[in-house]
């Protein structure tokens, strides 16, 4: 007995000692870092979360080169996330199809049972006519048969009746089904949709790191020189925009020109919008994005100053400058390429508009689009100022200081 109680003490030791905290081992902590293995759809989406907020803390802080790299490698990082997200729930949507189609196959079996026995017994029902009480009366036995009789046909009317609310519930159910059905196909396909521009979205970040080791070949020096540029740059946009005066207009507020192709970077649909990863918006400093969408607009392509704006890799490390126009792959081949400001004319004469750089106000710098010759003037798309106004008006040609086409 002591033995049973000693070996009784000692286990009940050993269990308090496991549960100690001294003894506990910790649970490896989530962490948003690439590479990192997590083990079930919950960490992952943990995880993802934990990104989305070490991104935002460091796009902040990214004013080295070494700070956008690791930026840029978080944001390439939580869009691998995203797209591991978005494939477990493709994957899961399929599978609650099949299971719904597996349903409705039932639904269907199930309904056309029950609509050719509900047939059956109309048919029936018409060959035998119902049978009035006086008749089953009169055809009856004796007082047992007669009540058997009204019993039978009473239960026969209820048992059809009760088919028939069936056959009615089934066909609800099986509409309702193969509406679920429905709503998950275009579920699915719009998580399709997102997963390839989830992966489109992968892609342009690598190409924008890329993008950046290349022009800064790998160098601090030259990244801050470039920053710095940027930021000049930028501040020579806000310049203009202040000293022009004015704010924001209502939707296609001046029009879309005489040609159908003009847009504002004051129209009120984008020009509170952020461009880029910057906090500098549309109505500041878009006015070179929104010649670009204009020039698009005249070729046909569906492009506005938001749709550039949100494209976080048209613009210079987390600012909104774009950098280099000319090395982005633009929609239907077509190449943004600098020209002499000397053959702005002939471009014109061929037939396309020439997006030009200008120096307005004291220390300011503004871009339009020149799209007409007039005698010795231009006409031009003014993102600021509105469509179809003389160059003239506003600006000297000994103003422009750069010049560019999409060919």
């Amino acid at each position: 007995m002591r033995a049973v109680s000693s070996s009784y003490s000692f286990l009940i030791i050993l269990l308090l000692f496991l549960v100690s905290p001294i003894f506990h081992i910790p649970l490896l902590s989530l962490e948003c870092k690439p590479g990192f293995t997590y083990q079930n759809q919950e960490e992952l989406e943990q995880i993802k979360s934990l990104c989305e907020q070490k991104v935002g803390d460091l796009r902040s802080k990214a004013n080295t080169l070494s700070s956008q790299i690791q930026f840029m490698d978080t944001q390439i990082y939580l869009t691998t996330l995203k797209i591991q997200v978005t494939e477990q729930k493709i994957v899961d949507t399929q599978k609650e199809i099949e299971v719904l189609t597996q349903k409705i196959d039932n639904l269907d079996n199930s309904l056309n049972r029950l609509s050719k026995i509900l047939l059956e017994r109309i048919v029936e029902g018409y060959k035998t006519h119902p049978i009035s009480l006086l008749n089953l009366f009169l055809d009856s036995d004796n007082a047992n048969d007669f009540l058997n009789k009204v019993k039978y046909q009473k239960t026969t009317q209820d048992n059809n009746q009760k088919l028939l609310i069936q056959v009615q519930e089934s066909k609800l159910n099986f509409e309702e089904q193969k509406k679920v059905r429905e709503d998950k196909k275009a579920e699915l396909a719009a998580l399709n949709e997102t997963l390839n521009n989830q992966k489109l979205s992968l892609n342009n970040q690598k190409a924008d790191k890329q993008r950046l080791l290349e022009v800064t070949r790998s160098d601090e020096d030259t990244f801050q020189r470039l920053l710095d540029g940027a930021q000049k740059q930028l501040s020579a946009f806000k310049s203009f925009v202040q000293s022009a005066g004015g704010g924001t207009i209502a939707a296609n507020g001046f029009g879309s020109g005489s040609d159908g192709w003009y847009y504002s970077q004051r129209d009120e649909r984008w020009a509170g919008k952020t461009m880029g990863y910057s906090s500098d918006t549309v109505l500041e400093v878009g006015c070179l994005i929104t010649d670009i969408a204009m020039v698009m607009k005249k070729y046909g392509i569906d492009m506005t100053p938001l749709t550039i704006a949100a494209n976080a890799n048209y613009f210079f490390s987390n600012t909104a400058y774009m950098l280099h126009p000319s090395s982005f792959s633009w929609p239907n081949g077509l190449s943004y390429v600098n020209i002499a400001v000397s053959a702005i004319d002939e471009e014109i004469k061929n037939g396309r508009p020439v997006i030009v750089g200008l120096y307005a106000g004291k220390y300011g710098t503004h871009y339009v689009v020149l799209k007409q010759i007039e005698g010795s003037d231009y006409i031009m798309h003014d993102p600021y100022y509105g469509p179809d106004k003389k160059f003239s008006d506003h600006y000297s040609k000994g103003s422009i200081f750069v010049a560019a086409v999409f060919k």
